[in-house]
């Protein structure tokens, strides 16, 4: 089969875990550039060291290279910022986008949930949410697709030496597009993103705690059976994803949203969930690239799929 040429703008912690897991594991994309603004980036020397063809020009180098042309599918591992300029030039010259940053300027992309309705609409701009969306909006959206939820806050944990740069300018942007993204793809009426960079030596994994209230009575045995099978989905291609333990159930009696409407009775489940990295460029302990960036290739992955007429795969359809 023949492998199709992708550009991945940004040198970091998550472009070069990306580059990584795509020269190591894709079977359908192959990298063809390594873009970055930085000349000594341990990213450049690595896609160097794997023949790959990079620039630290940013994306004028980008444009610049030979294999441009070629080139029909870039990933954004920048800021939200930088992906304003970037998503410009790459529409003008044709090319589909997917936007690892939170600038959300495509749709947001959680593959088991929707990737499927968005690879049909032939967007030339998929926004991959951000990793604490990756990990929990799939929770909210199980829970969803038993029962209504008018409230649905996540608490996403990170170690600190995983967040690089980037990561740490656009911490406002990630709880602002986390929090759509619950509301949006996940369908929670109202959501709220937190997210903690943990300073711990030893870094420890990525931990996700999703809360969601429901109203009145809820199956609890179907929630579990939909979040039971939502994990087994996301681990097909984040083998690292897991529940940390049971789902919790709490009643309450009164429950003020945000200061929205106020519901009388209801329930609050919990879901505690763990993502150990694939170790590609950083150790385990980031899972949180690993989630991103699997995420991401999934999704190039089908589209190259649905191009070539193939089917899209149990674990994104």
């Amino acid at each position: 089969m023949t492998r199709t040429p992708v550009a991945i703008i940004g040198s970091g912690n998550i472009g070069t875990d990306l580059l990584l897991k795509i020269h190591r594991h894709s079977k359908s994309l192959t990298v063809a550039a390594l873009v970055g603004i930085d000349p000594d980036s341990a990213g450049l020397a690595q896609a160097k060291s794997l023949g790959i063809e990079t620039t630290h020009a940013g994306i004028d180098g980008l444009v610049a290279m030979s294999a441009f042309d070629e080139i029909s599918i870039a990933f954004d591992a920048t800021s939200a910022g930088a992906h304003h300029h970037h998503n410009q030039i790459l529409a003008s010259h044709g090319k589909t986008i997917l936007d690892l940053t939170p600038a959300a300027i495509g749709p947001f992309v959680v593959p088991p949930v929707n990737l499927q309705q968005h690879l049909a609409a032939n967007h030339h701009n998929l926004n991959m949410v951000t990793c604490g969306g990756q990990a929990t909006i799939p929770i909210v959206a199980a829970i969803s697709q038993v029962a209504s939820v008018p409230y649905a806050e996540i608490v996403a944990s990170i170690s600190s030496r995983s967040a690089g740069p980037g990561t740490r300018a656009n911490i406002d942007e990630f709880t602002q597009t986390t929090a759509r993204g619950i509301e949006i793809v996940g369908g929670a009426t109202v959501g709220k993103a937190i997210i903690v960079l943990n300073p711990a030596d030893p870094p420890i994994l990525m931990r996700n705690t999703v809360f969601c209230f429901v109203s009145g009575d809820v199956d609890t045995s179907a929630i579990e059976t939909s979040i039971d099978r939502m994990v087994s989905k996301v681990a097909e291609y984040v083998p690292g994803y897991r529940l940390k333990q049971t789902v919790q159930f709490d009643h309450f009696d009164r429950l003020a949203v945000l200061g929205q409407t106020e519901h009388q009775s209801g329930t609050k489940i919990t879901t505690y969930l763990e993502v150990e990295g694939a170790g590609e460029f950083l150790p385990k302990y980031a899972g949180n690239l690993d989630i991103m960036t699997s995420a991401a290739m999934a999704t190039a992955e089908q589209i190259v799929a649905i191009r070539i007429g193939q089917q899209p795969t149990e674990a994104t359809s």
